[in-house]
């Protein structure tokens, strides 16, 4: 039976509620702290780097967005390679289980990632805080978990409130860094040299950029709990987008016109602090400016995490209703929540964000991670289409597969210098954690095989 004729079944998330989770799960630690790196190596054609990797991944967004109408199931990282990949339902779930394996890795990167610079973040504009930062982090995480466990639609109600105060504190920082009388637009020349990367700099931090975007996906992995989903999916990602990719571009406009690649070059401990450092520095005249980037950041960060959770957890879930995981993982408590998956992706999101010594370290780690997932995911979307007959009425992203295949071509451009250079940590690391992959999915296909 096709699973098309569930896409009337419609979930609590209206289109607002659904543009705030995308919108929050986007704005997170991206633009408060890997802005920094974009600029100090592009320095101010960083606005391009970010423009740029806004319509890859938009590309990606409505590729799953019409994966979403076809299999509108929550989990959607599991479900749609194990529904249109492979020839048999095992073959499927195979697909399915590399996809969802390298998601929970990169996620819970995302997390601890988060969690680790809601510390730094308090501590830098609260100077009492700054010797908490790894019993902030762990505070962050369980906030969010707890959110998490409440019901949806509750949860959703108080994430448009947190993204409502965001959007508003970002403004801020925007208008008083252009109008405050600071900025200088002679900083923005040279425009495309400035960077340690000289002038094809922009170009090289695309991949940086596209991390900020991640939580594109968010409503499309969770589609059953969305109303009307083949409407308000594609619509929310193009929403979310506008507003996300107008708010990143004059944040950096703001902060390359206050601060420039070489002095982020002279003092590297400020390159992951950026907007911190614009007002440190330049911002003087308004010494509460630093208190707003603060709670701005910590802002982003929690709604970035909370969503990001919420994702992870839904993926865990549907991958052991497909009998690669515990039985136990995909039960959900009171409120509808994957409670066991939940707290599970909370806990190993509390252990990593207990070393922050090794932030750069967690973030390499990530980048393959995704990069294969959302290459799975797209060639997911071309099986699909020559699987499953077009269903008039329901949402297809434009361009046929040109669209996919776009997205694979640039990951190949953009992910791949970095990984093969990545050294041999990573490349070590990659191997374990997929031998631990395929060891758990071995005995679960073994297990389910003895249960037949």
């Amino acid at each position: 039976m096709s699973d098309n004729n569930q896409n009337n079944q419609g979930g609590s998330l209206g289109l607002i509620a659904c543009v705030t989770m995308i919108s929050g799960g986007m704005i997170g630690s991206a633009i408060f702290s890997l802005s920094g790196l974009t600029v100090y190596l592009a320095g101010p054609s960083a606005i391009f780097s970010w423009i740029i990797a806004a319509a890859i991944m938009l590309i990606y967004g409505l590729v799953v967005a019409e994966l979403s109408t076809i299999f509108p199931k929550s989990g959607g990282v599991f479900v749609f390679p194990s529904k249109a990949l492979g020839k048999t339902e095992k073959t499927g779930k195979f697909w399915g289980w590399i996809s969802t394996w390298g998601y929970i890795n990169a996620n819970i990167v995302a997390i601890a990632f988060a969690a680790i610079y809601v510390g730094t973040y308090l501590g830098v504009g609260f100077p009492i805080l700054a010797n908490l930062q790894i019993p902030l982090a762990l505070g962050a995480i369980a906030f969010c978990f707890i959110l998490n466990t409440l019901k949806f639609a509750v949860a959703g109600r108080l994430n448009n409130i947190l993204v409502g105060i965001l959007i508003l504190t970002m403004l801020i920082f925007i208008c008083v860094g252009i109008f405050g009388g600071s900025w200088d637009s002679s900083q923005l020349v040279p425009f495309f040299s400035q960077g340690a990367s000289g002038s094809t700099g922009f170009l090289s931090v695309v991949p940086t950029a596209m991390v900020g975007y991640g939580s594109i996906v968010a409503i499309a992995f969770m589609v059953s709990e969305v109303k009307d989903p083949n409407k308000n999916v594609p619509k929310s990602i193009l929403i979310a987008m506008g507003i996300v990719v107008t708010l990143y571009s004059l944040i950096i406009l703001a902060t390359v016109g206050l601060i420039t690649a070489g002095y982020l070059a002279e003092n590297p401990g400020m390159r992951f602090i950026p907007l911190y450092a614009a007002s440190f520095t330049k911002l003087t005249a308004y010494p509460w400016i630093a208190k707003v980037i603060s709670i701005s950041a910590v802002l982003a960060l929690l709604t970035t995490m909370l969503v990001v959770i919420a994702l992870t957890s839904r993926a865990i879930a549907a991958t052991a209703e497909g009998g690669l995981l515990p039985e136990a993982l995909r039960r959900n408590g009171k409120t509808g929540t994957p409670i066991y998956a939940t707290i599970l992706v909370a806990a190993l999101g509390a252990i990593v964000s207990c070393f922050p010594e090794f932030t750069a370290e967690i973030v390499s780690l990530g980048a393959l991670f995704a990069a294969i997932t959302i290459s799975i995911n797209c060639v997911s979307l071309i099986v699909a289409r020559k699987k499953n007959a077009y269903v008039p009425g329901n949402f297809r992203a434009p361009g046929g597969n040109v669209l996919p295949v776009v997205v694979l071509i640039i990951l190949i451009i953009c992910y791949i210098p970095d990984i093969i250079g990545g050294g041999w940590v990573l490349w070590l690391y990659t191997i374990a954690w997929y031998l631990l992959g395929f060891i758990i999915y071995s005995y679960y296909s073994r297990k389910n095989k003895k249960a037949e």
